[in-house]
């Protein structure tokens, strides 16, 4: 399956009202906003958009919302991974039917399945729907680490096109580019990795920090694939105070109150996450200070 779900992908937050409900005036704003300032593609409900704490009827809203706003303008994934294979085949097919250009599936978090049951899980979702999939590996939120060898049984069928990879390891970052097939493209799911993993044969990066610097980071790999490594490695120095700044707690606690700093009306996350504390509120607006954001 051929498809190009570009470079910079941003993970979308959601925004909520100050009585917690999804927001989605500010969803439609944030998604033209993101798509205007050098972002190829939204990722919708997936960890940053606080999906665990988002129903079902909220993240089909969303889908929905963002694809009449911006389908056509710029690639739009529907994050329907979960821990439950059925409920994820459900909202795949309602996603698909809405008009998403792909789905995410992020690896099922506290089962703990093996990677037979990881393959089974992936596999059959994928079989269920005609859309791209881009698997996701964060073991630190799933207690489960994709490993390559599944990747590459996975990377035979045909629509599994894509991994965002955020074990933060390059060595498993070499192993799977060493091992998959050349189209089968590799995004960093970390900010402060995706030089490195440019340079391991990455595609790109499904960013949290496009969300305040997404021409930058276009810029940084537009100089990387230019050969312009020294250009590429200066805004990689210039991008990684910020990169480290947005998780000095749980994401996307330090991005919603960067953004709000920033004029964004996104409200704060959802229980159990709780907004930044002062100090890290003025952690978070001396970074953007210093990178000139604000």
């Amino acid at each position: 399956m051929a498809i190009d779900l570009g470079r910079v992908l941003t993970a979308m937050i959601t925004p909520f009202k100050s009585d917690m409900t999804v927001d989605y005036d500010q969803v439609k704003k944030l998604a033209h906003h993101l798509v205007q300032s050098g972002t190829d593609g939204l990722v919708v409900a997936g960890t940053t958009g606080e999906s665990p704490t988002l129903s079902k009827e909220e993240k089909i809203e969303l889908f929905r919302v963002v694809v009449e706003e911006i389908g056509g303008d710029a690639v739009v994934i529907a994050g329907t991974g979960s821990n439950n294979t059925a409920d994820s085949i459900a909202l795949t097919q309602v996603a698909e039917k809405l008009g998403a250009d792909g789905i995410m599936l992020v690896c099922p978090y506290y089962n703990k399945p093996s990677q037979e049951g990881l393959y089974q899980h992936f596999k059959t979702i994928a079989e269920s729907t005609n859309l791209p999939v881009m698997l996701y590996n964060v073991p630190g939120r799933t207690a489960s680490n994709l490993l390559p060898q599944t990747v590459v049984r996975l990377s035979a069928i045909e629509n599994i096109v894509a991994i965002k990879e955020a074990s933060g390891s390059l060595d498993q970052v070499s192993e799977l580019r060493r091992n998959l097939p050349d189209h089968f493209a590799i995004y960093s799911g970390d900010d402060s990795l995706t030089l490195p993993i440019l340079a391991l044969g990455g595609k790109g990066v499904v960013s949290v920090a496009s969300h305040i610097v997404g021409p930058q980071l276009q810029e940084m790999i537009n100089a990387f694939n230019s050969g312009n490594v020294t250009i590429a490695t200066k805004i990689h120095s210039s991008l990684f105070p910020v990169f480290k700044t947005l998780f000095i707690t749980s994401n996307p606690v330090p991005l919603k109150a960067a953004l709000n700093m920033l004029g964004w009306q996104v409200g704060g996350p959802r229980l159990p996450l709780v907004e930044a504390t002062q100090a890290e509120k003025d952690m978070i607006k001396k970074t953007l200070s210093e990178a000139k954001l604000i």
